[in-house]
């Protein structure tokens, strides 16, 4: 398979959830009618969200980081626990559907960096992440290796903090 065809395949499942086009990638601030992501995605600095409650940080982190190793167990049980019911940026049967796809083709690992909250309300917090993307085609072995920057958009849902969407950026640069 082509590396630019398993490109394709992994920017679309980190970006499964995102489902709103960016008009402006030059200020790459993604917004849809009730949130608006806190981190221009282009700029170098990150800053992290103020005044987070260390128990909502632990919570908060600790769902992201559910969320990355459940994909990359291709657990789709585990993976589906991690998404909203409700969410604002994708829809769950078809993410769903691709996630299920994904998984019986590739492998693929997902490592996150600087992980940061940049965003914090009692409802709502913003996670960013620089992401390191191993992908491997099960059935020709091949390769691909990529690089992003990602705001996972997480709401308080049942008293836990779910996945309601992404935005993603990729890296120029891909191996």
């Amino acid at each position: 398979m082509k590396k630019w065809l398993m490109l394709a395949v992994a920017l679309l499942m980190l970006t499964a959830c995102n489902n709103k086009e960016e008009s402006n990638i030059e200020s790459s601030v993604a917004s849809n009618k009730e949130t608006t992501v806190g981190y221009e995605m282009l700029g170098d600095s990150i800053e992290e969200a103020d005044d987070v409650p260390k128990e909502a940080e632990k919570e908060i982190l600790a769902a992201f980081d559910e969320y990355i190793a459940s994909f990359n167990s291709k657990d789709i049980d585990r993976y589906i626990n991690t998404l909203s019911k409700n969410p604002q940026g994708f829809d769950v049967n078809e993410d769903i559907e691709v996630a299920k796809n994904v998984f019986a083709q590739y492998d693929i690992n997902r490592t996150a960096s600087d992980v940061t909250i940049v965003k914090y309300n009692e409802e709502e917090a913003q996670v960013y992440a620089n992401l390191d993307v191993k992908m491997t085609e099960i059935k020709t072995n091949a390769e691909l290796n990529s690089s992003g920057r990602q705001v996972t958009v997480f709401v308080k849902e049942d008293n836990n903090w779910k996945v309601t969407s992404v935005y993603y950026i990729g890296n120029e640069s891909q191996q």
